[in-house]
């Protein structure tokens, strides 16, 4: 049986939810080979076997703190590749993901795509959004291993029990000359990240302000969901870039988005179309968004937001 990667990115030492969901995608390929950078592997397991993971492996090189060093990142995770001789890499298409991921396919010389929204392992095939979404490309990668990266929240994760064999794994990696990552400056580090957000509520220009902001806060407190905002409410100065979505900002797929007072722009409609439940709140009934929302509200948003989080209090 064939033998399929996947990068478990982590964050603040908890796994990011997505990769969760990217472990059933490759389990549909065969077993599933997990890959650990921080060194915290055993502290993972128990969570990993629960999803699917058969073999987790603990990559080090001495000395080395993968975090500060993307190349040799890249270069660990190619090497455990190979050693584990697994068919193909999968991990979250974000941004840490990305780039390591790139650089793990440049040190295999190995076919790579990102920001996909499936895998097929019959005939090693990605699908791939383009053109704001009006169009679907499959693309053959042509090589083995190859190296995929998936759009966060594509999968829902899937609780399938095994015995996952921890392995250690040490390698030989160099630094000399290598980019290093002497701080990271966690702008918007406050904010729930939109990516891995199973409920998303995001403002349109409507909204103001960015105190006005506010109102989708307090709603999002009791749905647990992230705040986002469109591209004309960033650039109308009441959010930060960090909170766009769209095609020039965050790629999401909640599983219940909620947008208010948005029109439904194409750009827009890009970066959240693979949202499970859409519900639009507008005033303008021909508005664009409600063609595409699964469920309408024709209203104020300045009304329907403080009544919904009333009625979601009681």
């Amino acid at each position: 049986m064939s033998k399929i990667g996947v990068f478990i990115e982590t964050a603040d030492q908890k796994i990011k939810k997505s990769v969760l969901g990217i472990i059933f995608a490759a389990s549909r390929g065969g077993d599933v080979v997990g890959f650990v950078l921080d060194g915290l592997a055993s502290k993972y397991k128990k969570s990993l076997e629960e999803y699917g993971v058969t073999e987790l492996v603990n990559l080090t090189a001495s000395g080395i703190e993968f975090s500060k060093y993307p190349e040799a990142a890249g270069e660990a995770l190619a090497q455990g590749v190979k050693a584990f001789g697994v068919a193909a890499l999968l991990g979250v298409s974000s941004p840490i993901g990305n780039d390591l991921l790139a650089r793990t396919a440049i040190a295999l010389k190995a076919p790579l795509a990102l920001d996909c929204m499936d895998v097929d392992f019959t005939d090693n095939s990605v699908k791939k959004s383009h053109f704001s979404g009006k169009a679907i490309a499959t693309i053959e990668m042509t090589a083995s291993p190859f190296v995929c990266g998936i759009r966060p929240n594509s999968f829902d994760a899937v609780q399938k029990p095994v015995t996952c064999n921890l392995i250690d794994h040490n390698l030989t990696v160099s630094t000399e000359g290598a980019i290093t990552i002497t701080s990271v400056d966690k702008k918007g580090s406050g904010q729930k990240d939109l990516t891995e957000a199973n409920v998303i509520i995001t403002g349109g220009r409507p909204i103001g302000s960015s105190e006005n902001f506010a109102l989708l806060e307090d709603c999002a407190k009791i749905l647990d969901a992230a705040v986002g905002a469109s591209r004309a409410a960033v650039d109308s100065g009441y959010a930060p870039h960090s909170m766009q979505v769209g095609q020039t900002g965050k790629i999401v797929s909640p599983k219940l988005y909620i947008g208010c007072g948005l029109s439904g722009s194409v750009q827009h409609f890009a970066g959240m179309k693979t949202s499970k439940v859409i519900v639009a709140i507008n005033t303008d009934k021909d508005a664009p968004i409600f063609s595409k929302s699964d469920y309408g509200i024709i209203g104020d948003l300045f009304e329907v937001v403080p009544a919904l989080t009333k009625a979601l209090q009681k």
